[in-house]
């Protein structure tokens, strides 16, 4: 099967993600189920800390929702949580990864085997480091439009 892609078009330009269906098939599977549907249109960054991340993915922009589908069994590997990584959130309990996700700005190896990677960006990192900062952002930025490819 062919490399897919997942771009998030933000307000400063496109965001190229290639997926990483190789470490979590199933993380993989619901991101671009999601994306497909339209579920990330107009969806907020709400959690963008300099130096460490930028999270987004929850419908209410606020860090406490996710989508109507069924949480997700954890897929920890060992890809390490480095600049451009692009992992799954979840509350405390290992397996309740849902739809928010994180991009990391700088290495955290410090979340490596207790996050799930499911990506990396390929292209558009400058748009993600241009995000606005905050929990949550005054202005937070927001994805456009998610497309798989």
């Amino acid at each position: 099967m062919a490399d897919q892609r997942l771009t998030f078009t933000l307000d400063t330009g496109d965001v190229v993600i290639k997926l990483r269906p190789d470490l979590a098939p199933g993380h993989v599977e619901r991101i671009t189920t999601l994306a497909k549907e339209g579920f990330y249109d107009g969806v907020v960054f709400h959690r963008v800390i300099p130096g460490f991340m930028a999270q987004g993915g929850d419908p209410t922009g606020t860090g406490m929702g996710g989508s109507q589908l069924p949480d997700l069994k954890a897929e920890f590997n060992a890809e390490p949580h480095v600049r451009g990584v692009c992992s799954m959130a979840r509350a405390m309990n290992p397996d309740s990864a849902n739809s928010q996700f994180f991009i990391c700005f700088d290495d955290a190896t410090f979340l490596d085997r207790q996050y799930t990677v499911w990506g990396v960006v390929e292209e558009g990192m400058e748009h993600v480091d241009a995000l606005p900062k905050g929990e949550p952002p005054a202005n937070p930025g927001k994805i456009i439009k998610a497309t798989v490819s």
